[in-house]
């Protein structure tokens, strides 16, 4: 089994989007491979421009916990969404995006970030990335 971390990225809430950003961005910076499957409400955050349009998972407030949240990330010094994926990809971070919610949320191609998706797949492309991996995690 070699060192790796693949996490299915299923919410598209703000915090679960950081935290998976977060986890997989430690995993590279500690010498092992990372790889995040987008998919269902996760694979919306890849979206053109929705990478952090999502709500928060508790105390959204009708969007003043997210305000309230993003204003304390900022004064704790937090890499925004943008920064960490960046990052994320030049450490060599690998992102798929599932075809099957593709298809099921009506979603092309041309819709999504693919700038950022390194390969698009099911859940075989899932199963060899987790295969491959010690650390798996469904956020």
């Amino acid at each position: 089994m070699s060192e790796k971390t693949t996490i299915i990225v299923h919410s598209g809430d703000l915090d679960k989007i950081y935290s998976a950003l977060i986890v997989a961005n430690g995993s590279l910076a500690m010498g092992m491979e990372a790889s995040l499957y987008f998919t269902f409400w996760g694979l919306l955050r890849l979206k053109k421009g929705g990478l952090d349009q999502g709500p928060l998972s508790k105390m959204h407030m009708l969007g003043l916990g997210k305000l309230m949240i993003k204003n304390r990330m900022k004064k704790a010094n937090v890499a925004s969404l943008d920064k960490l994926i960046a990052d994320f990809r030049e450490l060599g971070g690998k992102i798929i995006a599932c075809e099957m919610t593709m298809e099921i949320m009506g979603l092309k191609r041309a819709d999504l970030n693919e700038g950022i998706i390194d390969d698009y797949g099911a859940v075989g492309t899932y199963i060899q990335e987790a295969r491959d991996s010690s650390i798996t995690l469904f956020i």
